[in-house]
């Protein structure tokens, strides 16, 4: 039932009651007509916008419904409300998170190490059809937790990440804690890079505030978290498949170009090469991972070494252990065809920034643009 055919039965009825006809009153109830129709409009668009604003907040963790701490007091409550946890035990394992979320360091219970160090020893017996293996400096996993579930996978990777840069010549010296943050005390980081003029935008978004909240971070804010720390990075976006089947070689050989760049001789490398180089953040839609390796097939296909905080501490204790290492390298493996998503970002970490620089990057930041491949 169009407005047109409304506005016509209308017009109708007055003519029935009014052969003469009223040309000003017939438009005058047009006119009334389009605009009670244009207010209906509003309305809806109105109701549906506050719907899908509400969605979003839900979505990013910024609906009010509490971080990290009553995240992981709801999953205790549930587990005394089924009977898998006495009240004398979660008031115990309250009273320690608290303790460990005011240490502002990572309690480690997420945390599995010798990770690159295991698959290093792996790869000098194994998988043979491999021509050359490249491994990042010696990182250690962290998986999310029942406080992160669901939302902390950039939080985890950053740990990742720095787990690593404490280990290498080049960055722990420029390192303040010699620790690994816990996720509070990350959001606080990045509210404190915030306020050092990093990525306003992005500060914006997120209304300024983190701690409290589920919001989940993607590439700009490990590249503010970085900078602030006084450590250069880049962010390379692989904005469209650049393979048939919706497939990114681009990026499979751009991670090559990143592994080899320390091995720029004319001399054949050899086939195990682990390197001195950090992780790469790498990040899509609703999920993010970290690469510490790729492998090189003999017929030239690449396959990623894909660290995710998805995987639980007893799979990824599996690539420590001699009888299950194959089946655990299995699960990190990926090919071109695993990842399909139309759009992944890469963080890369590229060095130490001098004081001079650190400014020129919260300046540019202002305007924080990631290099676009292809």
């Amino acid at each position: 039932f169009s407005l047109q055919e409304h506005v016509e039965e209308h017009l109708d009825h007055g003519a029935a009651l009014n052969p003469a006809g009223s040309p000003g009153s017939d438009l005058k109830l047009a006119k009334r007509l389009q605009t009670e129709e244009e207010q209906r409009r509003r309305q809806e668009e109105g109701q549906q916008e506050r719907e899908e604003f509400k969605k979003l907040q839900r979505q990013f963790g910024l609906d009010s419904s509490g971080g990290y701490c009553r995240q992981m007091e709801r999953s205790m409550e549930k587990a005394v409300a089924r009977g898998l946890m006495a009240p004398a035990e979660f008031h115990s394992k309250r009273a320690e998170m608290m303790e460990s979320v005011a240490s502002r360091v990572d309690d480690g219970r997420t945390r599995t190490q010798g990770v690159v160090t295991a698959l290093n020893k792996y790869y000098q017996t194994e998988c043979r059809d491999c021509v050359h293996v490249w491994l990042s400096a010696d990182t250690d996993h962290y998986c999310s937790s029942a406080g992160d579930k669901g939302w902390g996978c950039g939080f985890r990777n950053f740990q990742m990440l720095l787990s690593s840069l404490h280990r290498t010549d080049t960055y722990a010296p420029i390192l303040p804690e010699k620790a690994v943050p816990n996720i509070t005390q990350m959001q606080s980081m990045i509210e404190g890079a915030w306020k050092e003029g990093l990525d306003p935008q992005g500060a914006s978004h997120f209304n300024h505030r983190l701690q409290g909240t589920r919001a989940w971070i993607g590439a700009t804010e490990i590249f503010t978290l970085l900078t602030s720390l006084g450590i250069s990075a880049r962010i390379i976006d692989f904005h469209q498949p650049t393979g048939p089947g919706d497939t990114h070689p681009r990026l499979f050989d751009w991670v090559k170009q990143y592994f080899t760049q320390s091995n720029r001789s004319s001399r054949l490398p050899p086939r195990l090469i682990h390197t001195q180089l950090p992780p790469l953040y790498l990040q899509h839609q609703g999920h993010s991972r970290s690469i510490v390796g790729l492998e090189q097939k003999k017929n030239g296909s690449l396959c990623l070494l894909l660290l995710d905080p998805g995987s639980s501490v007893s799979d990824t204790r599996k690539l420590l252990s001699r009888e299950t290492v194959s089946t655990a390298v299995r699960h990190i493996r990926k090919f071109p065809g695993s990842l399909k998503h139309k759009q992944y970002q890469v963080v890369a970490v590229q060095g130490v920034l001098s004081a001079e620089e650190k400014q020129n990057s919260i300046m540019t930041s202002r305007t924080l643009c990631a290099e676009r491949i292809p």
